[in-house]
């Protein structure tokens, strides 16, 4: 897996470091900083971690079919999308 902070760049998005992710039950599942050291864990139904893999190449446990960075653009473009409707929105009230 490739940095999350090349996706970043790729899709053109400013970002600061640490880069930080949590799902939403409050599990880290990335951390990346500036040094290029990164991390990702992936969690089951009950919040205990079925997956980790590190920058350095370590790999424990069984990843989701589904590639995290496709589930990261995926939000991205989700969040993206509600910005540019909310904008919508208020522009026509103006």
């Amino acid at each position: 897996m490739k940095p999350l902070s090349d996706t970043y760049k790729k899709l053109g998005i400013d970002f600061t470091f640490p880069i930080e992710i949590n799902d939403a039950e409050g599990n880290q599942t990335y951390y990346e900083d500036s040094d290029g050291y990164w991390y990702k864990h992936e969690y089951d139904a009950k919040g205990n971690q079925t997956y980790r893999e590190i920058s350095n190449g370590f790999k424990e446990g069984t990843p989701r079919s589904q590639s995290y960075e496709r589930k990261v653009i995926e939000d991205i473009e989700q969040r993206y999308a509600r910005i540019i409707l909310s904008s919508l929105q208020l522009f026509k009230k103006v």
